[in-house]
């Protein structure tokens, strides 16, 4: 439920709250306290996990390409999915988001279904109006990682 909050408010907000990254984290450390779990973590896994999975994505938000929001949810991620997984996660998640680009770019240059552009990249007003940085995030990365942990738990777990 939480990956599909998260990807739903990324999609359509292009912004992960605060709350919700935090919500999720205090969920998984509360899981990992209580030894329940539903993905068998263990405290180790999931801590470097987490670490890494917020570092990794730190640089960049550093660089202005990454929101600050896609850092804190990837680290919360990492505390649920653990380190073994953040790779495949990572791996799905970026594919994802290099079909939006590629849409993006042919989108831009042949505008044809303009309802699938409005989807994929919010209405110009959204983009012209945001002051909360001075690039544009027409990717909602952690939408497409929400959907690669989704993908793995589904079918990485199942090989593994």
């Amino acid at each position: 439920m939480w990956l599909l909050l998260i990807a739903v408010y990324d999609f359509k907000q292009r912004r992960v709250p605060n709350w919700l990254a935090l919500a999720g984290a205090l969920l998984a450390l509360a899981t990992l306290a209580f030894g329940t779990s539903p993905l068998g973590g263990d405290w180790t896994n999931a801590l470097l996990g987490a670490g890494i999975g917020f570092c990794g994505l730190l640089v960049f938000y550093a660089l202005g390409v990454m929101g600050a929001g896609d850092v804190k949810f990837a680290g919360a991620l990492g505390l649920w999915i653990g380190l073994s997984a953040l790779l495949p996660v990572w791996l799905i998640g970026s594919l994802l988001a290099g079909v939006h680009a590629v849409l993006w770019m042919v989108l831009q240059r042949w505008p044809v279904l303009p309802g699938v552009a409005l989807m994929l990249f919010g209405s110009p007003s959204q983009a012209v109006g945001d002051t909360s940085s001075t690039r544009v995030r027409f990717i909602p990365y952690a939408a497409y990682l929400a959907l690669g942990a989704a993908v793995w738990m589904v079918w990485g777990r199942q090989s593994g």
